[in-house]
This record gives structure tokens, C-alpha cells and sequence, in this order.
């Protein structure tokens, strides 16, 4: 099983602020839904709870400590990032999408064997930021690169980059 961050990252590491994106930018947002789209997804219980409810397309798997947190039929609720990931392979996933927070990427990063960020030209105030991680670990497998528009706020690029040698 392939576990994979998907994350949207600006030049600062910000993430998010306020639990919300600090931009606006439909083609990633077009990018996501098409790239999670029929796979489960990892997230924490207040990534879970800003969303408001389920992505359509795609179970959730919900890492939280409180032992009374519910989800709507059809998904999970778990204790920890291991316990994630054993549902994916007892399910025989081909692939896993973490979805954040910063801290269930933090958990997340040493499974992870690859990660598609939107790598975002712009350095926004956040107070949300993604882990720092070994760029020696990871090689770009592919790059496509946005400019910026009249509905897209800055210059962006799609690039997935997979981990060199296995993480398990």
C-alpha cells in the first residue's frame, strides 16, 4: 500500500491559519478532489470537524484521542497513525491519502512513500505550518507548474515527490 501526503504548502511551511487555506486557489482545489477522489483519506478529528462532513468519494479514516468521537456510517475512528494505516492494508488499499493536520503529517511523514504538495509561491501568515523533512530522502517524480490568474492568487506547482528506499 502506497501512503501518500497530499498538502498544500506555501514557501514559509504555512499551511493554514485560522483553521482555513491563507489563499485562494481553485485549480488546487480541482487538483485534490480529482487526485483523492474513490481512495480513503487519513485526517485528524479537527481537520475532520472544519470540514463540516465527509468528502463525497472518499471514506475517511479520523485519528483522534477521544475515545466518545463519532463519524457517520461508512467511515472510522481511530486512536493513532498505526492503527490508520492498518485498516488501509487489512482493507488492501493500493493507497492511502493523509490528509493533515500539521500534526497527523508530523506522525504521518516516517510511513509516508510519497507526498504531492502543491508547492505555493507566496509566504502568507499562518499560524498552521507543515513538518520539516530530509530533501535528500525524496526525489521529484513529477512537476507542473501554475501560473498565477485572474482566479488563482499566485504562481503554484503540482509536484509529487516519492521517497528513495522504503520508509517501513
Amino acid at each position: 500500500m502506497i501512503v501518500s501526503i497530499i498538502v498544500a504548502r506555501a514557501s514559509n511551511d504555512a499551511i493554514g491559519i485560522n483553521g482555513e487555506l491563507p489563499w485562494h486557489l481553485p485549480s488546487d482545489l480541482r487538483h485534490f478532489k480529482k487526485t483523492t477522489i474513490g481512495h480513503h483519506v487519513v485526517m485528524g478529528r479537527k481537520t475532520f470537524v472544519l470540514l463540516g462532513k465527509p468528502l463525497p468519494g472518499r471514506p475517511h479514516i479520523v485519528v483522534t484521542n477521544n475515545p466518545d468521537f463519532k463519524v457517520p456510517e461508512g467511515h472510522h475512528v481511530v486512536h493513532g497513525i498505526e492503527e490508520a494505516l492498518q485498516i488501509g492494508k487489512d482493507k488492501g488499499l493500493e493507497k492511502l491519502f493523509i490528509l493533515g493536520g500539521a500534526e497527523i503529517y508530523k506522525l504521518a511523514l516516517p510511513f509516508t512513500d510519497e507526498m504531492i504538495i502543491t508547492e505555493i509561491d507566496a509566504s502568507p501568515d499562518a499560524d498552521t505550518f507543515f513538518p520539516k523533512f530530509d530533501p535528500g530522502e525524496w526525489q521529484i517524480a513529477h512537476k507542473e507548474t501554475i501560473k498565477k490568474d485572474d482566479k488563482n492568487q499566485y504562481d503554484h506547482a503540482f509536484v509529487t515527490y516519492k521517497r528513495m528506499g522504503s520508509p517501513h
